[in-house]
């Protein structure tokens, strides 16, 4: 469910109007509904309380880590899951405490390892032997033994697309499923970790549940071989990956997700950690754009738009659908034809939808991408000298920009040139 809704004739976003916003901060931009984000946050939270579960919600920064997005989660109990030094810096700055967040990540740098140590973090996932050696030596070096999981690659297949399956043994996540007793082993002897936990997670927009049990059970067997070893395993970490709703596909409800976990893991008196992210953000989010021109081709006809793939990078990345709607309502039986929606961007993969039925629109109207909330503006980039477009947030009848888009003057600021030109 997500709270944006037409009233009057006008997309609004709860109770604001997105042609006001765009009268007032220009085109695009990113809107998000703070109703939108506590009812995910709050179903998914449920959830796992109906189902008994001691949970820890850790929201995944990298779907979108503007700082007002992370803080209104965190307002409502949420911790963070953070991937560089950057979204560590980004969650503390939102107001997350240090003994809520988890690091993950496949390539920690030296730096990233001790900022995240001295910090004081609940947990590091270590995804390799040098990472897990490296943080032992960093730890070690400053007298503390950092908590930490080893992230487990189960080879379990998560059935989404090839760009965003993590749980494959041919994938870069993780230690490998058969090789996982022998790195905790050696953990045991480092100086500087303290091994608390298993982490597992097998990839992003997953539409059924079934893969999740596989890697789950698979959790479960590892839970006992540790703990018959004499490993204190009092945490598992099993990441996100639950899917949204961008087109036809019905993902499993919290409740079944909730279910999984419990039918699973609920019997073995350890604390579970959950990573999502867009879950909780993507459909929050819209991105609003103008259309510049629409102009007739020899075989179809192009709505270009202000908004480009450096914007919204999930079409041109991974084939991916977002709906899009024009923000003021068509007239019942508006003609509905096929257009292909593009950019300005000089790339041909700069398209957002081919063929896509739509109702008649013109240069100068609004159109709204829809579950926009996740992997857009924390994916966006300047490609072609662009701005980064201005991210604000609505909360019932007033809005805020949380992100300005600057301007070019600031962009050029940022360069320079050396002494001999």
């Amino acid at each position: 469910m997500n709270h944006f809704d037409y009233v009057a004739g006008q997309l609004h976003a709860e109770g604001v109007s997105l042609a006001d916003i765009a009268a007032k901060v220009g085109t695009p931009f990113y809107c998000y509904a703070t109703a939108t984000l506590t009812r995910h946050y709050t179903v998914f939270a449920d959830a796992l309380k109906t189902a008994g579960l001691d949970a820890t919600i850790c929201f995944a920064l990298k779907s979108n880590p503007n700082i007002a997005v992370v803080r209104t989660l965190a307002n409502l109990g949420a911790g963070a899951d953070v991937v560089s030094e950057g979204e560590l810096r980004q969650a503390l700055a939102a107001g997350v405490p240090a003994d809520r967040i988890v690091f993950s990540g496949v390539g920690k740098t030296k730096r990233e390892l001790e900022f995240a140590v001295a910090k004081g973090i609940m947990q590091i996932n270590v995804e390799s032997e040098p990472e897990l050696e490296l943080l032992s030596q960093v730890a070690a070096e400053r007298g503390v033994r950092m908590p930490i999981a080893l992230r487990v690659n189960p080879d379990v297949d998560a059935g989404t697309h090839a760009k965003i399956t993590t749980g494959k043994k041919e994938n870069k996540f993780g230690i490998e499923w058969t090789r996982a007793h022998e790195v905790y082993r050696k953990a045991r002897d480092l100086p500087g970790v303290e091994v608390v936990a298993i982490a597992c997670h097998i990839g992003s927009q997953l539409t059924e549940v079934e893969p999740f049990r596989e890697a789950f059970l698979r959790v479960r067997d590892l839970v006992a071989i540790l703990r018959a070893d004499g490993f204190d395993i009092r945490r598992l970490d099993l990441g996100g990956g639950l899917g949204v709703p961008y087109d036809t596909e019905i993902p499993p409800h919290p409740d079944a997700y909730a279910a999984a976990i419990k039918d699973t893991l609920g019997d073995l008196g350890c604390r579970i950690v959950l990573e999502p992210g867009r879950l909780l953000v993507a459909n929050a989010g819209m991105l609003v754009s103008r259309v510049t021109y629409v102009k007739e081709g020899s075989t179809r006809t192009f709505v270009i738009v202000d908004a480009a793939m450096n914007d919204l990078m999930r079409p041109a990345l991974y084939e991916a659908y977002h709906s899009i709607q024009p923000v003021t309502e068509p007239a019942p039986g508006a003609p509905i034809i096929p257009v292909d929606v593009v950019g300005p961007v000089c790339e041909t993969g700069d398209t957002f939808a081919k063929q896509r039925p739509l109702p008649p629109v013109k240069a100068g109207d609004l159109v709204a991408f829809g579950t926009a909330g996740a992997y857009g503006a924390a994916m966006s980039s300047t490609y072609n000298s662009r701005p980064l477009v201005p991210e604000v947030l609505v909360n019932g009848n007033q809005f805020a920009v949380i992100r300005a888009r600057p301007t070019y003057e600031e962009m050029l600021a940022l360069e320079s040139l050396p002494d001999w030109l």
